[in-house]
């Protein structure tokens, strides 16, 4: 009677878990489902592209963020440490341009993915080492690497420099075949990740660690090391991102990547990854992000509610997903 009861639930949670991972997709299906019965615009290939694009930066982050939060750990600081690369980028570029020329395209993205990994090292090494709480420490990250771009920006713009803009500006708007580069390198980004979480053996550490840190340490997995490299992927898939946005505005401000974390966060926990670790989703966090720009850009195209109230929606929709992972989770 026992092993049949088991049995059941065992079968029950397996049919949860299949329901859980399509949800994200579903959900994406009836919002542009609806996006399209609400204007017809919506539904038009160059708005349908350009929503696509729009995400690209926030799917980017939120893979970094699936492995930081799978881990149990949580990293407010995305949006100003985004801000932060982008002026060291665009700062490593104008100077180089007069004697590299093009080449200080390259050489400043490949600055961005140091300091982005640099960035998530230091979160990474002071919350395992320091022992401190994950949500102070990128509290307080977020606040310093907010103050040193606007340091940098003296309060106003850094803008690329001239003889740049041509030969950067297909990176954004450019495409190949048809598919606009911010999607292809978001995709290449998305594989990755799923690689890393699904298929390898850090994947596996990374799932153990958040779940029950205390077992993982038991098993023989190094749980600090392990979460400290997954705040370094995070400052990577910030640095990638920041390479895509710049060519998009041509200048980093103290506002670039304003409010990111929020969208960063929504995006990976509607996208199925549990808030307090132990399960990630990459390909949900890539819907999440999807999601949340189809529901601004339906705002926008429609008469019904502000699109200065997107920043709320975006809010109302965390607490929404942290409600539904708790009434899954006490079922």
């Amino acid at each position: 009677m026992t092993t049949a009861t088991a049995t059941m639930a065992t079968a029950e949670e397996r049919s949860r878990i299949r329901w859980a991972d399509f949800a994200p997709f579903i959900a994406l299906g009836v919002i542009v489902l609806l996006g399209a019965l609400i204007n017809s615009n919506f539904t038009s290939s160059a708005n349908l592209m350009n929503v696509i694009t729009r995400s690209a930066f926030i799917a980017i982050i939120a893979v970094g963020a699936t492995f930081v939060i799978s881990s149990g750990g949580l990293d407010l600081s995305v949006g100003s440490m985004m801000a932060f690369v982008t002026g060291i980028m665009i700062m490593t570029m104008n100077g180089l341009a007069p004697t590299y020329g093009s080449w200080a395209i390259v050489m400043g993205g490949g600055v961005a993915l140091v300091v982005g990994a640099l960035c998530g090292l230091f979160n990474g090494l002071i919350i395992t080492v320091g022992r401190i709480e994950p949500f102070i420490v990128t509290l307080g990250t977020m606040g310093i690497f907010r103050a040193f771009i606007t340091f940098m920006t003296d309060g106003g713009s850094l803008p690329i420099d001239r003889s740049l803009r041509e030969a950067y500006r297909p990176v954004y708007f450019g495409n190949f075949l048809g598919i606009p580069y911010p999607v292809l390198i978001t995709l290449v980004v998305v594989l990755l990740g799923a690689f890393i979480l699904y298929r390898t053996k850090y994947g596996r550490r990374l799932v153990s660690s958040g779940s029950n840190s205390e077992v993982a340490r038991f098993s023989g997995v190094n749980v600090g090391g392990v979460r400290t490299i997954a705040y370094v992927i995070q400052g990577m898939c910030v640095a990638v991102a920041a390479i895509c946005y710049v060519p998009r505005l041509g200048a980093a401000t103290p506002t670039t990547g304003q409010l990111w974390e929020l969208q960063v966060i929504t995006a990976v926990v509607i996208g199925g990854t549990l808030l307090r670790g132990g399960k990630g989703r990459i390909w949900g966090s890539v819907a999440g992000a999807l999601i949340l720009e189809v529901i601004a850009n339906v705002m926008v195209l429609s008469d019904m509610v502000s699109e200065y109230l997107v920043a709320a929606v975006q809010g109302a929709i965390i607490i929404i997903a942290m409600l539904a992972h708790r009434f899954t989770r006490n079922r």
